[in-house]
């Protein structure tokens, strides 16, 4: 069988369950804008998982992608996945571009992993001439990625961080007040992160009455929207986040309903993560050698530990 031409050439590791990839793929960095998203495989019987296009070289040819360990390919990726491997499949660039506005003044919101897909937005808007502001939010110091190429793209930048130990201490929703109370004119936001974030980000901009774009990214299966599961409400509409998005109106998006139904499938893939840890025989035959090995082993962290979850609906850990 012909050996895919998606190479690995950069992998570097933010947390125990977010990692990034850089992959050769010269047309798709050529044709990648601001917004859009992959669908990647894996292996040959990989399951199609949606990844949203986190940065993009032209020259070098690359793609760049920030993933979040939270499901069982995922986390097989995050084993499996190291410089000179190569992915199965991987295609787009899908979805709408994220469009570039004439506002003079923006603030660019990441939550988590939703930084660094906010990243080619903020330095688009700041290469159409505009003023940007860059509100990024972590749990904590250890879990910040990044902050060098924000003040490199930013006119300013506001880290949050839940425990202080970096930045200011707050929520996303904090240094979105901050920012506002400082420059009355932002004429728009855009906001990527958990769905709960997105929606409080919305919140805070509601009353203001300012442009809120967010990046809704639902379960998706084929990608064309022929199969209907990336259905979101938007106002009084039923939109296609892989065909109409996955930008939307943040003050239209109907995210209780979203949250909802992203939550039906969690059991699900719990339960084919658990299938998978038996079959990789990771917490009963993997010692702690081999655990170093993989580079997942941590200080006074149990082989269950490793193996568990993030909570998609959560801030997790640097995603």
């Amino acid at each position: 069988m012909e050996t895919s031409n998606f190479e690995i050439v950069t992998r570097e590791d933010f947390s125990d369950v977010t990692y990034l990839l850089e992959v050769r793929h010269p047309l798709m960095a050529k044709a990648a804008k601001p917004g859009q998203f992959v669908i990647v495989m894996l292996n040959e019987q990989g399951e199609r998982i949606p990844l949203t296009i986190a940065d993009f070289d032209k020259k070098k040819g690359t793609v760049t992608l920030v993933i979040q360990a939270v499901g069982k390919t995922t986390r097989q990726m995050q084993q499996e996945c190291k410089v000179g491997t190569r992915l199965y499949g991987m295609v787009g660039p899908m979805g709408i571009p994220s469009p570039m506005s004439h506002a003079k003044k923006v603030i660019c919101v990441g939550g988590g992993l939703g930084v660094a897909p906010i990243f080619p937005q903020a330095r688009g808007f700041k290469e159409a001439g505009a003023y940007v502001i860059a509100v990024l939010g972590f749990r904590n110091k250890d879990l910040v990625f990044w902050e060098d190429k924000f003040r490199s793209a930013c006119d300013e930048l506001i880290l949050c961080t839940n425990d202080g130990s970096a930045g200011m201490k707050g929520m996303i929703t904090d240094g979105i007040k901050i920012a506002l109370a400082g420059h009355p004119d932002v004429e728009e936001v855009v906001a990527i992160g958990p769905p709960i974030m997105m929606k409080a980000a919305a919140d805070a901009t509601r009353a203001a009455k300012i442009k809120t774009m967010v990046s809704v990214n639902p379960i998706m299966v084929d990608g064309t929207g022929m199969c209907g599961g990336c259905r979101v409400k938007v106002g009084d509409q039923v939109k296609f986040a892989c065909v109409d998005g996955p930008d939307f109106d943040g003050h239209m998006v109907d995210f209780d309903d979203l949250m909802l139904r992203l939550s039906r499938y969690t059991k699900v893939e719990k339960n084919a993560h658990e299938r998978w840890s038996e079959s990789c025989r990771m917490t009963k035959q993997v010692g702690p050698s081999a655990l170093d090995a993989l580079g997942l082993s941590k200080q006074g962290r149990g082989q269950s530990e490793l193996l568990e979850l993030p909570d998609p609906f959560d801030d997790a850990p640097g995603g």
